[in-house]
């Protein structure tokens, strides 16, 4: 996939992914915790919490594949996209609380939706340690392909017929494009999408709730900073009042 073609198709999710449901990458951080591996923290660097560092390591190299910087916009790295992936599958969401999981485990129709047993956080950390076990093999890292490379590895998995551990490659994919979509467009307070950068680039005000003035203005473009779901009036922002998993 070109990444011209890329671009115009993530840009053409955007608005359904922002409905409620110098560029560098970031120097890695995570946290120590439930193993996790610990690296030098950076300032204004994400804070991996769920992911260690080699999980990091994959998923940031593959986001930026999805959705790379380029002339038209800030590419996932920069909008923090594996720190939304992280924030959402080490909390309720990822956990599965809303899921399911009682079975018969069997395979289903695409009609029938999700079957698989894993919640989120399992499928995801279940997956990338296949991929990364693959790659070990071969005494290679994915993170260490160059970009054609990890296109055609990620095409791979796209095209399915891979086992990743109890995974359908396939299954794996489209999760992780769809949040990386999710975690481009969403709003900020939810992990991705930092300063708004994606709002920015399209022109979306964001969480603006009062458009009083703007009523009358017929034929004449609204333009004002983007707003957060988790800012008052003074633009402050309060992340604890907004929950955790969208």
């Amino acid at each position: 996939m070109s990444d011209f073609s890329r671009r115009t198709f993530v840009k053409s999710l955007g608005a359904a992914a922002m409905l409620p449901a110098a560029i560098a990458a970031p120097a890695l951080t995570v946290a120590a915790s439930a193993g996790a591996a610990t690296a030098t923290a950076a300032p204004d660097t994400p804070f991996y919490l769920f992911f260690n560092a080699e999980e990091v390591a994959f998923m940031e190299a593959a986001c930026e594949r999805l959705i790379p910087a380029d002339e038209n916009g800030p590419g996932a790295l920069q909008a923090w996209v594996p720190n939304y992936f992280d924030k959402q599958l080490g909390g309720g969401w990822g956990a599965g609380e809303r899921l399911y999981r009682s079975g018969p485990w069997q395979e289903g129709t695409p009609t029938q939706g999700y079957q698989l047993p894993f919640t989120p956080a399992e499928l995801f950390r279940t997956a990338i340690r296949a991929i990364n076990a693959e790659f070990s093999a071969q005494d290679k890292a994915f993170n260490a392909l160059d970009a054609d490379a990890q296109d055609a590895y990620l095409k791979t998995l796209q095209a399915g017929g891979k086992d990743l551990g109890g995974v359908p490659a396939g299954v794996f994919f489209e999760l992780l494009l769809k949040m990386t979509v999710e975690g481009y467009f969403a709003d900020p307070v939810y992990g991705g999408n930092k300063d708004m950068l994606a709002w920015r680039m399209i022109g979306f005000p964001g969480a603006y709730a009062n458009y009083y003035e703007a009523i009358d203005a017929h034929g004449v473009a609204f333009v004002r900073e983007p707003m957060s779901l988790a800012e008052d009036g003074h633009g402050h922002m309060h992340p604890a009042n907004i929950p955790a998993s969208l």
